[in-house]
């Protein structure tokens, strides 16, 4: 009996250890995310297309739209929604105007659906790397 609790004890130790290293390993994880504020103090608005230029985003980053939801909107497109100012059906349209989008790796497309809005420069293509 005596070793047959002993062992359990073993097992308890042994696995709350694992618990906790798994923990500090997805804190690390998810400290290694960043937040940007797209176009930083003017918020999502015409002629942003540059506001990426220098930034280096990983997937799991966040950019955060901040906008007048009466005047814009923000959707994730594909590289022809980016290139023709469309949106498709498998887009997502945000309109909070405090919208915070989660990166994924590769290319993410993002343009304002307001007619000829994205036309005037409304849009980033941000790249994430893994």
């Amino acid at each position: 009996m005596a070793r047959q609790g002993r062992c359990s004890a073993i097992g308890v130790v042994l696995a709350s250890t694992l618990l906790v290293i798994l923990s500090l390993q997805f804190k690390i994880a998810i400290a290694k995310a960043s937040t940007f504020t797209v176009g930083d103090t003017s918020g999502w608005t015409f002629n942003i297309q540059s506001w990426t230029d220098g930034k280096k985003f990983k997937a799991g980053d966040s950019l955060i739209f901040n906008y007048d939801p009466s005047l814009h909107d923000v959707a994730t497109v594909d590289v022809d929604g980016y290139d023709g100012c469309t949106v498709s059906p498998s887009s997502n349209t945000y309109t909070s105007g405090k919208d915070t989008i989660k990166l994924k790796e590769g290319q993410n497309y993002f343009i304002c659906s307001i007619p000829s809005h994205c036309d005037w420069g409304l849009k980033i293509a941000v790249n994430a790397s893994a």
